[in-house]
């Protein structure tokens, strides 16, 4: 965003820069060409009227032609024609040889010609030089032609001299606006750039971050400002749910345990009544289901209040620890367990919640498959993700369990609480991964799950 608002008001500074110094440029250049031009009809017209005196006495050759090296400026040089348009006399131009200023000549006495014919000034720019030729003497009937020739070499270095001194101004502005455009970037920029840092690391579970207020725009602090409200409140909020969690975990605990030692105390005075011992066997099941529900709701609970603090995670260390942990039940259970993950497969995600994971899919998928089924768990990165899947060769689930399996006591079974997915789901969710179901090709259910790769 800084480069942004740096690039946008260099851009708007060079445009008022072209706009307002190109245009005074032209038009002092003009204007000193216009008055270039000015000046040498002026200077012209003067040697006219005293080149007009000559012609009427008939003064001698020798006498006009000093009289024009005096009225003509170093660098210039001039000519007399009559009014036949016949040379009087000249001076020669400097910086030309003989040939050139034959050339010259001719050119002034084409343009003596025209003056002749039309009793109006002629100019012409030819080689870096301004001619004038101006009629002598007054009416429509000129008595000859006063031809003056100047260089436009000061004039034109007084023109590169302007565009020089208007380009320094110029690049003065340019260099002007790019450091307020940095000052205003920055100034912008970096109070925006704590809030994003802020809220990053709120993302990664630092609750107790805020953000730096007091500096930038209103609008900028006043969003800093409202941030750490929003991330106060947050904090206030989840440590509220995690004291309810704590609360409701030992006020639940505690009746349930000791409502199955009483149970256990019953059934051990009444061994000989097989009736009332069966219903208490039955009252124990309930006491243990109840209690298994209660752990997955504080699991649930746990889950959705916890704000993951992602670290690299060795999924293929994770997946065989695991795997080594379920394998008495799998053999119990007579089901086969295998594993695949490419060796050095890193996530990021919390920490220990992809143990959690593959704890509640392992365990729903030993619940779901008979004997001699097979449970398989392989992992792999694909486009820039972990790919990790828990497929079994079970009965399967129908498309409408598989929508709602992640759902809260969505669990078809009787004997199970719904939980499990639901805790998978939220856990990769908050690591900014995803989980799915898909049908094992042959019957069964595999969870697809993607993770974000470290």
């Amino acid at each position: 965003m800084t480069r942004r608002i740096a690039l946008a008001v260099m851009s708007l500074v060079t445009v008022l820069l072209v706009i307002t110094v190109v245009p005074l440029g032209l038009s002092l250049a003009d204007h000193e060409r216009a008055s270039f031009r000015e000046s040498t009809v002026g200077a012209d017209r003067a040697l006219a009227a005293a080149a007009e005196e000559h012609l009427s006495d008939h003064g001698s050759v020798a006498s006009l032609r000093r009289m024009l090296a005096r009225g003509t400026e170093p660098g210039a040089c001039a000519a007399v024609f009559d009014a036949a348009a016949h040379e009087v006399a000249s001076t020669p131009c400097p910086q030309q040889n003989a040939a050139q200023f034959a050339e010259t000549r001719e050119q002034w006495a084409a343009m003596a010609r025209g003056v002749l014919a039309h009793a109006e000034t002629v100019t012409r720019t030819q080689d870096d030089r301004l001619a004038v030729a101006v009629p002598i003497g007054d009416g429509s009937s000129p008595v000859g032609v006063s031809v003056l020739s100047r260089s436009a070499g000061p004039t034109n270095d007084r023109i590169a001299e302007m565009w020089a001194r208007l380009a320094g101004v110029g690049a003065g502005g340019l260099a002007a606006g790019a450091l307020l455009a940095v000052v205003l970037a920055r100034w912008v920029g970096r109070p925006l750039r704590s809030v994003d840092s802020a809220a990053h690391e709120l993302g990664e579970g630092r609750l107790d971050v805020r953000a730096e207020g007091g500096r930038g725009p209103v609008e900028v602090r006043r969003l800093a400002s409202t941030f750490n409200t929003m991330a106060a409140r947050m904090e206030t909020l989840i440590h509220g749910h995690r004291a309810v969690i704590a609360d409701v975990s030992h006020q639940l605990r505690t009746p349930l345990t000791a409502l199955r030692l009483r149970l256990d105390m019953l059934a051990t005075e009444t061994p000989g009544d097989e009736e009332t011992a069966a219903e208490l066997a039955a009252a124990q099941q309930e006491i243990t289901r109840l209690s298994r529900l209660v752990d997955g709701l504080l699991a649930v609970a746990r889950a959705e209040n916890a704000v993951p603090r992602p670290v690299a995670v060795r999924v293929d260390e994770v997946v065989e620890d695991r795997l080594a942990a379920w394998m008495p039940v799998a053999q119990e259970r007579q089901v086969r367990l295998t594993a695949r993950c490419r060796p050095g497969l890193t996530a990021r995600l919390g920490a220990g919640d992809l143990e959690q994971v593959l704890d509640n899919l392992l365990a729903n998928a030993l619940d779901a498959v008979g004997e001699g089924a097979t449970v398989r768990i392989e992992g792999r990165a694909r486009q820039g993700r972990v790919l990790l899947t828990v497929a079994d060769d079970g009965p399967g689930m129908s498309a409408a369990d598989q929508e709602a399996a992640f759902r809260r006591f969505s669990s078809p079974k009787a004997s199970g609480t719904g939980l499990g997915l639901a805790i998978v789901h939220r856990l990769l969710t908050a690591n900014g991964g995803s989980v799915r179901l898909e049908d094992t090709p042959g019957g069964g259910v595999t969870v697809v799950m993607e993770l974000p790769l470290a």
